[in-house]
C-alpha cells in the first residue's frame, strides 16, 4: 500500500487580477517553490512572480553557433585538407560556396537546441504530477486560477501558507498529496 506525503498546497483564485497580486505577494515573502497556473497568457505574470529570463535562447544560440562552426569547418576539411581540388581557377577555401551548407547547419542546431533546450529547462515531460490528484485543478484549463506552493519551500508551514493564501484572496485552497510506492 502506498503511503501518502504532502506535496504542498494548491489555491484558487477567480480573476488573472487576483493571481497576479497574489503572485506578488508569494515573491515578496520570499517563497523560492511555487508556480502559477493559468488557463492563458496573463501579462506581466512572470516579472509578478519574480522569474528570470529563460535560459532558452542561449541554447538556441549555442546550437546555432555550433551549427555553422560545424558546417564551416566540415567544408574547409574537405576542400582544403583532405581533397583539395581546383574548380573553375578558385582558392580552395572559397568561402561564398560555403554560406548556404553553413547556414542551413546553423538553422537546423538551432532548431535542436530550441526543442531539446525547451524540454530540459521545462522538465518535460512529465507524465504525473501530484496537482493532477485535484479535482478542482482539472479547471486550470478552462477558466480558473491556481498557485501551487511545495512543502520543500524553506518557508513553507502548512498552517501559515494556507492563512497567507486566503488572505490574499483565494477562494478556496487545499492540500496536496502524492502517493509514495
Amino acid at each position: 500500500m502506498a503511503d501518502k506525503k504532502n506535496w504542498g498546497v494548491l489555491a484558487e483564485f477567480d480573476t488573472p487580477k487576483d493571481i497576479y497580486h497574489a503572485c506578488e505577494s508569494i515573491r515578496d515573502e520570499g517563497f523560492k517553490h511555487w508556480d502559477a497556473h493559468t488557463p492563458f497568457p496573463v501579462h506581466g505574470l512572470e516579472s509578478a512572480m519574480g522569474l528570470r529570463p529563460s535560459k532558452v535562447p542561449w541554447i538556441v544560440a549555442a546550437g546555432a553557433l555550433f551549427g555553422a562552426t560545424a558546417g564551416i569547418t566540415l567544408q574547409w576539411w574537405s576542400m582544403v585538407v583532405e581533397y583539395p581540388a581546383i574548380i573553375a581557377g578558385k582558392p580552395f577555401f572559397s568561402w561564398p560556396a560555403f554560406v548556404p551548407v553553413t547556414f542551413e547547419l546553423s538553422v537546423l542546431f538551432a532548431a535542436f537546441g530550441a526543442v531539446f533546450g525547451m524540454l530540459g529547462v521545462n522538465k518535460l515531460p512529465t507524465f504525473n504530477h501530484p496537482l493532477f490528484t485535484s479535482e478542482r485543478f482539472k479547471g486550470h484549463s478552462d477558466d480558473k486560477f491556481y498557485v501551487s506552493i511545495e512543502s520543500r519551500d524553506p518557508l513553507f508551514d502548512q498552517r501559515k501558507t494556507k492563512k497567507m493564501l486566503k488572505q490574499l484572496g483565494a477562494v478556496h485552497v487545499e492540500d496536496v498529496v502524492e502517493e509514495e510506492d
